[in-house]
């Protein structure tokens, strides 16, 4: 399976960028000094559905196959990191 690892920066809206590899989106993120979190993202395959694939997530109630449902679903099943340079010292 295809991924990319797509970090979204502490208080911003949106995505702020979208690497190929673990250690390409670390350096981005150690050298700007960054907080927020990097997730890794299946390509091809909306995350709901990678989910209900993989057996991470099983629907429970009717709203679970609704679009407002699906559109804002993460799991928690995908590898992701948190950073803050506070942290680094």
């Amino acid at each position: 399976m295809n991924e990319v690892w797509v970090f979204h920066g502490a208080g911003g809206r949106f995505t702020s960028s979208v690497f190929a590899s673990q250690a390409q989106a670390e350096e981005f993120i150690q050298r700007y000094r960054l907080t927020g979190c990097l997730t890794k993202y299946p390509v091809g395959i909306s995350v709901y559905d990678w989910a209900v694939k993989e057996q991470l997530f099983e629907h429970k109630k009717p709203a679970h196959y609704e679009a407002g449902f699906i559109q804002r679903f993460t799991t928690a099943s995908q590898e992701h990191y948190y950073y803050d340079p506070d942290d680094l010292g």
